[in-house]
C-alpha cells in the first residue's frame, strides 16, 4: 500500500483488494459515501450482465441511499475504468478515484 493515501483511503484499498480476492475477479473496487459508509464490489462478467467493480460499488452506494461519493479505489491489473469513473463523477464531480495494482500499490489518480 502507499503512504500517499490517508488512512480512510487506505481502508478503501483493503476493501477493494478483499472484494477482488473473494470473487477471484479481475478488479475490486470500494467507495466511501459522504457520511463515511463504504461499499465494496468485484467485477461482474456474466453472459447477460457486465459491470465493472467500480460501477457496481457505486450502484450499491446509490441503492443504499448515498447521494454523494467522497472517494473511490479500483484494484486490479487495468489502470482505467471510464464508465466507472463517470458513475463516481455523476455523484461527485470532484471525487478522487485511485487506481492500484493487485498488491495495493497506487498506480494513478
Amino acid at each position: 500500500m502507499t503512504d500517499a493515501l490517508d488512512a480512510e483511503d487506505q481502508k478503501l484499498v483493503v476493501l477493494a483488494r478483499s472484494a477482488r480476492a473473494r470473487a477471484a475477479a479481475s478488479q475490486g473496487a470500494a467507495v466511501r459515501d459522504a457520511i463515511g459508509r463504504t461499499y465494496a464490489a468485484a467485477t461482474v462478467a456474466l453472459p447477460s450482465l457486465s459491470l465493472s467493480a467500480l460501477q457496481l460499488a457505486v450502484a450499491m452506494a446509490v441503492s443504499s441511499g448515498a447521494t454523494e461519493v467522497e472517494a473511490a479505489v479500483v484494484v486490479g491489473d487495468s489502470g482505467s475504468d471510464v464508465a466507472g469513473v463517470a458513475a463516481v463523477h455523476d455523484l461527485a464531480p470532484g471525487a478522487a478515484v485511485y487506481f492500484a495494482d493487485p498488491t495495493g500499490q497506487l498506480r494513478s489518480v
